[in-house]
């Protein structure tokens, strides 16, 4: 999860290629309407997120290929992260400073979201405080070894505490 321009797509393919699962983007699953709003340079209200996180939740729960799948989704907001209800899985959260992230989006033109959309996506994100967090100043490989190496790490500990008790 995290602001447009941090990563989650190249990130998400790679740690899904690197775990053996699929991915599956978000931004693919937003209506016609969404995409033309966003493209106009309008930010989405929650009349627009909530349908789009209803078929993204809906698509998670149905994916039958090969597991884990790799979700790429902003969710900017706990009540959005919590809507899309996937249960066991594991939020990591891409964060920069924004000049880096502002960079990234004025660098891939022809994307539906504009970089002056930046500062919507920042006024009305929520960080999570229990996801795995991981800066996306380093590069696409280097950011992938980190969450893995975090995964393990949040794996063994979950282990420790299953036979502690």
């Amino acid at each position: 999860m995290g602001v447009a321009g941090a990563g989650k797509t190249t990130i998400g393919k790679l740690l899904a290629r690197r775990l053996g699962g699929d991915f599956l983007d978000a931004d693919d699953l937003h209506s016609s309407a969404n995409i033309q709003k966003m493209s106009r340079g309008e930010p989405l209200d929650d009349g627009d997120r909530w349908p789009w996180l209803d078929v993204v939740a809906h698509t998670a729960r149905e994916h039958t290929g090969p597991f884990p799948l790799v979700l790429a989704c902003s969710a900017l907001k706990e009540a959005y992260r919590e809507r899309l209800g996937l249960g066991q899985g594991c939020i990591v959260f891409l964060t920069g400073p924004r000049d880096t992230i502002e960079q990234r989006l004025e660098s891939r033109p022809g994307h539906f979201m504009p970089s002056q959309l930046l500062d919507s996506q920042l006024e009305i994100l929520e960080e999570p405080d229990w996801a795995i967090t991981v800066s996306v100043t380093n590069t696409p490989d280097g950011i992938v070894e980190e969450i893995i190496h975090l995964l393990h790490r949040q794996s063994d500990d979950a282990m420790d505490e299953n036979y502690s008790e």
